[in-house]
């Protein structure tokens, strides 16, 4: 079971989200223990006690080893204006350096300097042995893949699927529907009117082999000798089953170009400044058209936020729109 689109591991702290997801599949627990890998060796990331004491060549505990590292960091004078300078600030300049300056410069095509402070809150900092990358109660994958759970969520009478379809609606003024809620890009929308917004996109190498190809799921290339940012095996995602044969992919970052994929809206000044001018032309269409999800707000957000920005969303619509043939059903359909 592949994920085609990079690895994805469902996690949330939002308990109706996880209950809302389960409705539709069925999850297994997974941890995602990622390492790092660069010149120096193989490493537990995110940076934790064990990372530390592997890098410094030390046995700190917890407390010692926050003494250290608050001793090695960087202090600004003013709150941190960009990445670089907020990792300076929290680990210091060689776990910086050999962890963290690598692989944020080759994912974002851009040098630290340029990239904003706010992309290190995702990525956490430990003083104990605590592996798990993410920080959340609820994590899982599930059993038959997200294909699955996405098919059994479109799976209603009220829902019509229909596939390589252009939208240009609105654009046009052919309007055919009572109100429009568009996930796309939000300056495709527009025909590109105020300027084309910037986004990475992903390209994948496929490896296959026999047996075990790389003994963890997820491993991060940390050095920018290296042109890629991760390899991923998908047999490690998936404990349950077992398989003579392996696959793999190892993962290339790059600025996405016209028909690519979009992934991680870029949110750069310029950036920014003409989303508000399509935010603008947005807000005067409310009435007719709501725009969700990472395109169509241009923000990033995990699955779980997307979940619960599209319920609420929803929620307020038929709330302003009530009728007594319109009530909010949770679609949940126990298994």
């Amino acid at each position: 079971m592949l994920h085609a689109h990079g690895p994805h591991i469902f996690n949330t702290d939002d308990e109706e989200i996880w209950n809302y997801v389960n409705g539709f599949a069925s999850f297994r627990p997974f941890i995602n223990r990622v390492k790092a890998r660069n010149l120096r060796g193989i490493f537990s990331f995110p940076i934790n006690l064990h990372t530390i004491n592997q890098f410094f060549d030390k046995s700190f505990g917890p407390i010692g080893a926050r003494r250290f590292i608050e001793g090695l960091c960087v202090s600004s004078p003013t709150e941190p204006r960009n990445f670089e300078e907020k990792a300076l600030a929290l680990v210091g300049e060689e776990l910086y350096l050999w962890f963290l300056k690598g692989y944020t410069q080759k994912q974002w095509g851009r040098s630290a300097r340029e990239i904003p402070a706010s992309v290190l809150d995702r990525l956490p900092m430990r003083f104990d042995y605590n592996d798990n990358y993410y920080s959340v109660q609820y994590q899982g994958i599930p059993v038959d893949g997200y294909t699955s759970l996405v098919q059994a969520i479109l799976m209603h009478e009220n829902i019509e699927v229909m596939l390589d379809q252009k939208w240009d609606g609105l654009v046009t003024g052919a309007i055919e529907f009572e109100h429009v809620f568009y996930s796309g890009a939000i300056d495709d929308f527009f025909g590109g009117k105020h300027g084309r917004l910037s986004y990475r996109t992903l390209d994948f190498t496929r490896v296959e082999g026999l047996g075990d190809l790389q003994g963890n799921a997820i491993i991060n290339y940390t050095d920018l000798s290296e042109p890629y940012t991760r390899v991923f095996e998908h047999k490690h995602f998936a404990p349950w089953e077992s398989h003579d044969r392996s696959v793999a992919f190892t993962e290339f970052s790059r600025e996405a170009g016209t028909g690519d994929p979009l992934f991680y809206p870029v949110r750069l000044p310029r950036d920014i400044a003409v989303f508000e001018k399509y935010q603008l032309e947005a807000n005067a269409m409310s009435d007719r058209v709501t725009f969700t999800g990472r395109l169509g707000l241009y923000r990033y957000l995990d699955m779980d936020d997307v979940i619960r920005l599209a319920l609420d969303t929803a929620r307020a619509y038929l709330k302003e729109n009530a009728t007594p043939e319109r009530t909010f059903v949770r679609g949940i359909r126990r298994r």
